[in-house]
Protein backbone atom coordinates (compact mmCIF):
# COMPACT_ATOMS: atom_id res chain seq x y z
CA UNK A 1 0.00 0.00 0.00
CA UNK A 2 1.46 3.53 -1.01
CA UNK A 3 0.70 5.97 1.90
CA UNK A 4 1.28 9.61 1.42
CA UNK A 5 3.99 11.31 2.98
CA UNK A 6 1.19 13.99 4.02
CA UNK A 7 -0.49 10.89 5.92
CA UNK A 8 2.39 9.74 7.48
CA UNK A 9 3.07 13.13 8.72
CA UNK A 10 -0.62 13.80 10.32
CA UNK A 11 0.18 9.96 11.71
CA UNK A 12 3.16 11.13 13.44
CA UNK A 13 1.40 14.31 14.42
CA UNK A 14 -1.36 12.41 16.45
CA UNK A 15 0.60 9.92 17.52
CA UNK A 16 3.15 12.05 19.11
CA UNK A 17 0.54 14.03 20.97
CA UNK A 18 -1.35 10.51 21.79
CA UNK A 19 1.82 9.31 23.43
CA UNK A 20 2.37 12.63 24.95
CA UNK A 21 -1.39 12.28 26.88
CA UNK A 22 -0.76 8.52 28.05
CA UNK A 23 2.54 10.11 29.38
CA UNK A 24 1.13 12.58 31.30
CA UNK A 25 -2.54 10.86 32.22
CA UNK A 26 -1.47 7.70 31.98
CA UNK A 27 -5.20 6.62 30.56
CA UNK A 28 -5.32 3.26 28.25
CA UNK A 29 -4.00 3.42 24.77
CA UNK A 30 -7.43 1.77 23.32
CA UNK A 31 -9.06 4.62 24.98
CA UNK A 32 -6.60 7.32 23.63
CA UNK A 33 -6.85 6.05 20.30
CA UNK A 34 -10.40 5.78 20.31
CA UNK A 35 -10.32 9.45 21.76
CA UNK A 36 -8.47 10.34 18.70
CA UNK A 37 -9.89 8.34 16.29
CA UNK A 38 -13.69 10.58 17.79
CA UNK A 39 -12.31 13.95 18.12
CA UNK A 40 -10.06 14.87 14.85
CA UNK A 41 -10.79 13.68 11.41
CA UNK A 42 -8.69 10.82 10.68
CA UNK A 43 -9.41 10.58 6.89
CA UNK A 44 -6.24 12.46 5.61
CA UNK A 45 -4.18 10.12 8.25
CA UNK A 46 -2.45 7.05 8.10
CA UNK A 47 -4.43 5.42 10.34
CA UNK A 48 -2.38 1.85 10.36
CA UNK A 49 0.77 3.92 11.33
CA UNK A 50 -0.61 6.01 13.83
CA UNK A 51 -2.10 3.27 16.19
CA UNK A 52 1.19 1.01 15.03
CA UNK A 53 3.51 4.07 16.54
CA UNK A 54 0.96 4.64 19.65
CA UNK A 55 1.17 1.23 20.57
CA UNK A 56 4.24 -0.20 19.95
CA UNK A 57 6.14 2.43 21.21
CA UNK A 58 4.83 1.80 24.88
CA UNK A 59 5.31 -1.61 24.34
CA UNK A 60 9.28 -1.30 23.34
CA UNK A 61 9.88 1.72 26.32
CA UNK A 62 12.57 0.07 27.72
CA UNK A 63 14.70 -0.71 25.07
CA UNK A 64 14.25 2.49 23.39
CA UNK A 65 15.16 4.86 25.96
CA UNK A 66 17.64 2.48 26.49
CA UNK A 67 19.52 3.32 22.83
CA UNK A 68 18.19 7.03 22.68
CA UNK A 69 19.34 7.54 26.31
CA UNK A 70 23.02 7.01 25.61
CA UNK A 71 23.19 10.16 23.11
CA UNK A 72 21.39 12.55 25.85
CA UNK A 73 25.07 14.14 26.58
CA UNK A 74 24.56 15.31 29.90
CA UNK A 75 20.86 15.17 30.89
CA UNK A 76 19.16 12.30 32.46
CA UNK A 77 16.06 10.73 31.19
CA UNK A 78 13.83 12.27 34.25
CA UNK A 79 15.13 15.85 32.82
CA UNK A 80 13.46 16.05 29.78
CA UNK A 81 10.37 17.63 28.97
CA UNK A 82 7.39 15.50 28.11
CA UNK A 83 7.24 16.73 24.57
CA UNK A 84 10.71 15.79 23.79
CA UNK A 85 10.53 12.76 25.61
CA UNK A 86 7.66 11.85 23.41
CA UNK A 87 9.55 12.40 20.38
CA UNK A 88 12.10 10.55 21.25
CA UNK A 89 10.53 7.46 22.04
CA UNK A 90 8.46 7.78 19.22
CA UNK A 91 11.17 8.42 16.31
CA UNK A 92 13.59 6.07 17.84
CA UNK A 93 11.29 3.34 17.85
CA UNK A 94 11.02 4.09 14.29
CA UNK A 95 14.50 4.06 13.38
CA UNK A 96 14.56 0.70 15.11
CA UNK A 97 11.84 -1.05 13.64
CA UNK A 98 10.98 0.86 10.58
CA UNK A 99 13.45 0.69 8.34
CA UNK A 100 11.23 1.25 4.95
CA UNK A 101 11.20 5.24 6.50
CA UNK A 102 14.60 7.00 5.57
CA UNK A 103 16.64 8.12 8.65
CA UNK A 104 16.32 11.72 7.53
CA UNK A 105 12.45 11.71 7.37
CA UNK A 106 12.26 10.40 11.08
CA UNK A 107 14.77 12.81 11.89
CA UNK A 108 13.13 15.82 10.12
CA UNK A 109 9.77 14.94 11.19
CA UNK A 110 10.68 15.12 14.70
CA UNK A 111 12.42 17.92 14.93
CA UNK A 112 9.48 19.77 12.71
CA UNK A 113 6.84 18.37 15.77
CA UNK A 114 9.50 19.95 17.88
CA UNK A 115 9.27 23.24 16.62
CA UNK A 116 5.87 23.46 16.95
CA UNK A 117 5.17 21.93 20.54
CA UNK A 118 8.62 21.56 21.59
CA UNK A 119 10.30 24.40 24.03
CA UNK A 120 12.07 27.01 22.47
CA UNK A 121 15.38 25.00 21.47
CA UNK A 122 14.25 21.45 22.32
CA UNK A 123 14.22 20.94 18.23
CA UNK A 124 18.11 21.24 18.13
CA UNK A 125 18.65 18.84 21.26
CA UNK A 126 16.29 16.02 19.63
CA UNK A 127 18.54 16.42 16.35
CA UNK A 128 21.20 16.08 17.98
CA UNK A 129 20.10 13.22 19.71
CA UNK A 130 18.47 11.46 16.91
CA UNK A 131 21.54 12.55 14.73
CA UNK A 132 23.83 9.65 17.30
CA UNK A 133 20.47 7.39 17.40
CA UNK A 134 20.51 7.01 13.38
CA UNK A 135 24.18 6.80 12.95
CA UNK A 136 23.77 3.34 16.03
CA UNK A 137 21.21 2.12 14.46
CA UNK A 138 21.52 2.60 10.74
CA UNK A 139 25.05 3.05 10.12
CA UNK A 140 25.11 1.77 7.21
CA UNK A 141 22.64 3.82 5.52
CA UNK A 142 24.15 7.40 7.22
CA UNK A 143 27.23 6.03 6.41
CA UNK A 144 26.46 5.51 2.40
CA UNK A 145 24.61 8.58 2.86
CA UNK A 146 27.45 11.04 3.74
CA UNK A 147 29.97 9.35 0.99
Amino acid sequence: MNVSPAARRKARHYAMQALYQWQMAGSALNVIEAEFRVDYDMKPVDVQYFHELLHETPAQLDELEAIFSKHLQSRALKELDPVTLALLRMSTYELKNRIDVPYKVVINEAVSLAKKFGAADAHKFINGVLDKTALELRSVEVKADTQ
